[in-house]
């Protein structure tokens, strides 16, 4: 496979490319710019807090101890740190819908580029399909009579009616919210947002006031190596905070202000996890954290005494599931709007609504694939989110190494968030993605699963390599910005 995309890659060297559009160049009758400070804050920020901070803490102090699960946070924000300083820059200079497309596609060629945004499409594919499993499942907790009328049973795990009605009612609802417009789907996350902070402070407040520092022993868990399977997971926690270079033309703020954003809401959720994560450990044991299928929730109901503080983490979790959702959606719609403009998917993808100025066919095709997933249960959907981690860290090498090129071929270039000592940073941040990258291979103690996972990376490749082949990649693009002005 990897000689066929090789081959292709020199073919088709000579394709178009998209140019290098200053804000001022970008046509006006595109997307509509109304996202503000806030909204731009509360996208990214809620893109990144999802289900995981209620579910997984306990999990997390398990394996790495509640020190090691500071540590592990503390390490991945650190990698995720450099790579967004320089998607920040690029974001500031190209503030384009399709963000790491745009970016690698005028640095490295549509060949790579296509190599980095199948990637990422993946991964924001595998999100967005199960968050409509993982919303039923969520509110189980709150609910349990939704577990009712088993359908079947898919790789060990029940599929059951209550669910999938939900997961897809869910599903039709995401949909509609993003299609209308990009405002009312921020409006709805700030809204959202707002809750998950109020949920948060509860525990936080609870595990001052009534947490035991002896409940955070271990604080390195034995082998030290389940640090690294909690750093494993800080890619994919942190994945979101590029919702802002996919929207970047429906944000109506300098660019330079966009790039400290993306810097400020990885720092906030960064903080966040690890903040959730210590107070779950002040409030439960070792034994009681292990015993929870979800701590967090556990946590806040031991803390205040009351089942009514763990119904409100849940209640916070499930804020959570809702803005990543929205989020993904977004970002995978306006990728797919950028890989049709470049010409590699079908021009429909590239239409928008004629009113609310929307990707509307990307939207609902991932609204579409999100209605049917709750049909095929948690376990291939689990196994097909970890598998697009492994996607979002490839895109994380490719996106430093577009920042490289672009600083040496075009230094001239506007860059309104620019950033100082570009080859350390630039370095810096290849380095630490590859060492992601590392984790998920086979000599790793945390390697994707063989072969269910790997499985579903190979098919996906494949089916990648089938879209390049037959796309119609020598015609010219039907973007509006079809002259090249960048490095060539």
């Amino acid at each position: 496979m990897a000689r066929v995309l090789s081959l292709s890659l020199r073919i088709r060297e000579n394709a178009p490319r998209f140019r290098l559009a200053a804000d001022s160049d970008i046509p006006q009758g595109r997307f509509k710019r109304v996202l503000r400070s806030r909204e731009v804050l509360t996208l990214s920020f809620g893109a990144m807090i999802g289900w995981s901070w209620v579910l997984l803490t306990g999990h997390w102090a398990d394996n790495a101890g509640s020190l090691g699960t500071l540590i592990a946070f503390a390490a991945g924000g650190v990698a995720i740190a450099f790579i967004g300083l320089t998607y920040s820059e690029l974001v500031s200079a190209m503030p384009q819908a399709g963000g790491e497309h745009v970016y690698t596609h005028a640095a490295l060629g549509p060949g790579w580029s296509f190599v980095c945004t199948w990637a990422l499409l993946m991964a924001y594919t595998a999100v967005c399909v199960f968050e409509s499993v993982a919303l039923p499942t969520a509110v189980e907790y709150l609910f349990p009579e939704i577990r009712m009328g088993t359908l079947w049973h898919v790789a060990g795990a029940p599929v059951h009616l209550g669910f999938v009605v939900l997961g897809v009612a869910g599903s039709v609802v995401m949909t509609w919210i993003n299609v209308i417009g990009i405002r009312t789907a921020a409006f709805v996350q700030s809204a959202i947002t707002g809750a998950i902070l109020l949920a948060g402070v509860l525990l936080l407040v609870g595990a001052g006031a009534n947490g035991a520092w002896q409940n955070a022993e271990p604080l390195v868990a034995v082998p030290v190596t389940g640090v690294l399977t909690v750093l494993i997971m800080v890619p994919a926690l942190m994945v979101g905070f590029d919702v802002l270079p996919q929207s970047a033309e429906e944000i109506d703020l300098p660019p330079n202000r966009i790039g400290w954003l993306l810097i400020g809401s990885l720092v906030m959720a960064v903080l966040w996890y690890g903040a959730i994560s210590f107070g779950v450990a002040l409030a439960l044991d070792a034994d009681a954290r292990s015993a929870s299928s979800v701590a967090t929730a556990d946590a806040a109901t031991a803390l205040w005494g009351g089942r009514w503080a763990g119904a409100a983490l849940i209640a916070g979790g499930v804020g959570g599931i809702l803005t990543s959702w929205i989020a993904f959606i977004i970002c995978g719609s306006r990728l797919m709007f950028a890989l049709a403009e470049s010409g590699v998917l079908p021009a429909a993808f590239a239409r928008l609504h004629p009113k609310y100025r929307t990707p509307w066919v990307g939207i609902v095709v991932l609204g579409a694939l999100s209605c049917i997933s709750p049909l095929f249960g948690r376990s291939i959907l689990v196994w097909l989110v970890n598998a697009g981690s492994m996607a979002v860290v490839v895109a994380y090498v490719f996106v430093p190494v577009a920042f490289l090129v672009l600083r040496r071929r075009n230094p001239e270039m506007p860059r309104p968030f620019r950033v100082r000592w570009p080859r350390t940073v630039g370095v810096t941040a290849i380095v630490l993605a590859l060492g992601l990258l590392s984790l998920y291979l086979p000599f790793s103690p945390s390697s994707l699963v063989w072969p269910y996972e790997w499985a579903m990376v190979i098919g996906w490749a494949a089916i990648g390599v089938g879209v390049w082949w037959i796309a119609p990649f020598r015609r010219a693009p039907t973007a509006p910005s079809a002259a090249e002005t960048g490095p060539s």
